[in-house]
C-alpha cells in the first residue's frame, strides 16, 4: 500500500519519498521518522488518530474574528497545519507560510502569529467567521516531538433584535424579532411582569441563520408589554418594553410635554444608544427628532420642538411641543435603543380649538350660510322677473296678431 502524508507540501526538500534529498540535522530526521512510524499505526492517518489529543471548544460569532488556540513545546524545524476534516486550512513550515493547498474558502482568512511561533505559539487566527466555519480543527505541530490538538468551533449568531409597533385599521400589535440568529433562540413574552404564551411566530431560514418574528396583539391600553431573546450559545440577551402613557387632551395655543423616561438606567450604562421621536400619521411614522449618544448629538426637524439637554443628561428624554394646532392631534412614539435593550413609549395627544378661535368659526359659518341664502334667494327672484316679463311678452305679441 502506499502511503501519502498529506499534511506536507511535495516539493523536494518536504517530501517523505524523497528523504535521501533532505540536507538537515539528525534532530529533523528523527522527527519526520516519527511521525511515518505514528502515520504507519494509524488506520485512518495521521490526523485522525485521537489518542493522544486534547480537545477544546471555541465559540466563534458570525462575522467576527476569533482565535483558534495551539500551543506546543518549541524546537527546531517547526512544522504546523490546521486541517477541518478533509480540508487544508494552513500551513508553515521553513519559516514561512505555504498555501498553495489551502482550501479556497480560508483564503485571505487564516494566520499565525508568526513573532510568537519560536515561542511556542501554534494559535490560528480566523477572520470573517460564517456560520459554515462550524466543526473541528486539528492542529498539528512537529519539532523533534509532535503535537495534536483538537478544537471544537461552534458558531452562533445574534444581530440586535427589535420590537417595532404597527397598527392596522383598529387593531394595534407589537413584533419582537431578528433578523439572524443561531442557533434558535427563546423567546419569551410579559405583560405587567407575567408570562405570556400567546403570540403568532414567522421563521425563515437564511444561509444557516434563523430569520424570526413574534408578534403579539395589544389588549390592556394600560399594560406594560416587555420581549425578551435570549441566545444561550453566545450567552446574550436582549429585551425590548412597550408602555402605554395617559392620552392628552390640550387646548389649540397651548403647550404639551410629552413624556420619556427610562424604566432602568443600567441597561445603558457603557452602550452607545439612540433615541428617537416620531408622530404616527395614515399608520406610519415621521421622524420629529433624534438624539445620539455616542456623539451627543440631538437633531429636530420640527422647530416648535424644545428638547432639554439638562433633561437628556439625567436620562430623561422627555420634549416639549409648543403652541399646539388641531393638526398635532395624534399618536407620538419614543424609542429609546441599545445593543441590549429597547424601549418604546407611546401616547396619544388631542389638541381642540380654543374657545375665542371656535367662536370665530361658528360665526363664520353663520355668515356663509346667510351669504348662501341671500345670494340663493336673489337668483330665484331674479329667474322669476324674467319668467313674468318673457310671459308679458308672449301675451302682447298675440294681441297685436
Amino acid at each position: 500500500m502506499l502511503l501519502t502524508f498529506e499534511p506536507f507540501c511535495k516539493d523536494a526538500d518536504c517530501n517523505l519519498g524523497n528523504f535521501s534529498l533532505i540536507q538537515e540535522d539528525m534532530k529533523a530526521v528523527l522527527s519526520f521518522l516519527l511521525i511515518l512510524i505514528t502515520f504507519l499505526r494509524g488506520s485512518q492517518g495521521f490526523f485522525n488518530h485521537s489518542s493522544s489529543l486534547n480537545e477544546k471548544i471555541v465559540i466563534g460569532e458570525l462575522n467576527e474574528d476569533v482565535i483558534l488556540p495551539c500551543s506546543f513545546e518549541s524546537g527546531p524545524n517547526i512544522v504546523i497545519h490546521w486541517k477541518n476534516q478533509d480540508y487544508n486550512v494552513h500551513t508553515y513550515y521553513k519559516d514561512s507560510d505555504h498555501l498553495e493547498k489551502q482550501d479556497p474558502r480560508y483564503t485571505n482568512r487564516t494566520s499565525l502569529f508568526h513573532g510568537e511561533i519560536h515561542n511556542g505559539n501554534a494559535s490560528l487566527s480566523f477572520r470573517r467567521l460564517s456560520l459554515l466555519d462550524e466543526g473541528s480543527y486539528m492542529c498539528y505541530v512537529a519539532t523533534s516531538i509532535k503535537i495534536i490538538s483538537k478544537v471544537v468551533l461552534k458558531m452562533g449568531a445574534f444581530v440586535t433584535p427589535e420590537i417595532k409597533y404597527e397598527k392596522r385599521n383598529t387593531h394595534s400589535f407589537l413584533i419582537c424579532g431578528v433578523l439572524h440568529v443561531f442557533p434558535y433562540p427563546v423567546i419569551t413574552w410579559q405583560v405587567d411582569n407575567t408570562p405570556i404564551s400567546e403570540s403568532n411566530i414567522e421563521e425563515t431560514r437564511d444561509f444557516g441563520s434563523f430569520c424570526i418574528k413574534s408578534r403579539v396583539n395589544i389588549t390592556g391600553s394600560n399594560s406594560t408589554y416587555e420581549c425578551t431573546i435570549e441566545n444561550s450559545l453566545l450567552k446574550q440577551t436582549w429585551s425590548g418594553r412597550w408602555t402605554m402613557k395617559d392620552g392628552l387632551r390640550k387646548m389649540q395655543r397651548e403647550n404639551v410635554l410629552l413624556s420619556c423616561e427610562l424604566a432602568n438606567y443600567l441597561f445603558l450604562l457603557n452602550q452607545d444608544f439612540v433615541v428617537t421621536w416620531s408622530r404616527m400619521k395614515n399608520e406610519t411614522f415621521s421622524v420629529l427628532a433624534y438624539f445620539l449618544s455616542s456623539s451627543q448629538n440631538a437633531v429636530i426637524n420640527e422647530p416648535r420642538l424644545l428638547w432639554s439637554k439638562e433633561l437628556i443628561n439625567q436620562s430623561d428624554f422627555s420634549l416639549t411641543l409648543r403652541d399646539l394646532s388641531p393638526l398635532d392631534s395624534g399618536e407620538y412614539l419614543c424609542n429609546i435603543s441599545s445593543s441590549k435593550y429597547t424601549s418604546l413609549t407611546f401616547q396619544t395627544v388631542h389638541v381642540e380649538p380654543s374657545q375665542s378661535i371656535a367662536l370665530w368659526i361658528i360665526l363664520l359659518s353663520v355668515i356663509l350660510m346667510l351669504l348662501v341664502l341671500v345670494t340663493t334667494f336673489y337668483r330665484v327672484k331674479s329667474r322669476r322677473r324674467s319668467y313674468l316679463i318673457a310671459g308679458s311678452f308672449r301675451k302682447a305679441s298675440q294681441y297685436r296678431k
